[in-house]
């Protein structure tokens, strides 16, 4: 079994390197006229040149998987703007999906928790296209649509999963389907659990990404070995390996918030039942510490018998 790590966003440790910077509307409505398109690209041209130092350390470290930033481009779905990020930027774009596919990293969006399909309010759904739809014209401009996702969660309850999830079912028929072919679906920790979204993806043939975390928090009835085997089987015609979301705890009082680094006793159960599998697969860390916490991880497992260490972010056990 061959597990690849990687992280989110931003690589710490790397100065001044946050690939988030923003603009709010306030202050983007307050700018004269005429220095609005100028702030909305000097900000967007930070978050690229940030990027793509990110990426060069993800090189530099043998890392080959990275959750791009949802915020590099600011404002760029909101109805009062809604402007052209990819001409300005062609070049940016097309050089970010270079190194990437030079360097074999696999490449991932993970949109707000505002991008949801169950709200029964229209406009909801709307804006959720519409932000699924510009995290899928990042991934075309870097010319990595074959190989990037784009991951949400179901959503909420609104009192009432069962009718929740057919309107989830219903308003998902909005999306194009190029953009649903490279979408997945992750449990959560309050709402839906592993059975509820797993039997979701199953119905809609998307990719399932486990939180194991958000499983501990969020657990079903019936024990997690029942399940996934039925998870990475959700990838089957997928271009990628199944993907697997590991965090722990910040403490027993704030048990859904992400810790700094990752507890190997905490997810340790975990990697034992997946061994059973044999089944290769990659893991996003998402603690509070980023790189650094998965670096920590790794050497944390990789002292573990039995467990090879084959390069700085991949073990064989």
């Amino acid at each position: 079994m061959k597990i690849q790590f990687g992280y989110v966003a931003n690589a710490l440790g790397l100065w001044d390197a946050s690939p988030s910077k923003t603009l709010t509307f306030k202050r983007y409505s307050e700018l004269p006229k005429q220095e609005r398109a100028e702030k909305l690209k000097s900000v967007t041209a930070q978050n690229l040149q940030h990027t793509k130092r990110i990426l060069h350390y993800n090189i530099a470290h043998e890392i080959k998987l990275y959750r791009f930033s949802s915020s590099l481009v600011p404002l760029a779905t909101h109805p009062e703007v809604m402007w052209d990020f990819i001409t300005p930027f062609k070049k940016e774009w097309e050089e970010l999906g270079q190194l990437v596919r030079q360097y074999k990293i696999r490449p991932s969006f993970h949109p707000n928790q505002f991008t949801l399909f169950t709200s029964p309010n229209d406009q909801v759904t709307a804006n959720a296209v519409k932000d699924m739809e510009y995290h899928y014209k990042m991934l075309e401009a870097m010319n990595l649509v074959e190989n990037g996702i784009i991951n949400i969660h179901i959503g909420g309850a609104y009192g009432d999963k069962h009718t929740t999830l057919s309107r989830f079912h219903h308003n998902l028929r909005t999306l194009p389907l190029e953009i649903k072919a490279i979408m997945t679906l992750e449990n959560d920790d309050k709402t839906y659990n592993v059975e509820e979204t797993l039997i979701t993806c199953e119905k809609e043939s998307i990719p399932m990404i486990f939180d194991y975390h958000h499983h501990m928090a969020n657990k079903t009835e019936a024990d997690l070995s029942l399940f996934l085997p039925r998870i990475f089987n959700t990838w089957k015609h997928s271009n990628n390996k199944p993907k697997v979301h590991i965090s722990s705890p910040k403490s027993e009082q704030s048990f859904r918030s992400h810790a700094d680094f990752v507890a190997k006793d905490f997810v340790l159960p975990f990697f034992r039942m997946a061994k059973e599998l044999n089944q290769d697969f990659d893991i996003i860390i998402e603690a509070k510490q980023k790189n650094l916490a998965m670096q920590k991880l790794v050497e944390d497992l990789a002292s573990i018998r039995g467990v090879k260490r084959i390069s700085s972010s991949t073990l064989e056990w």
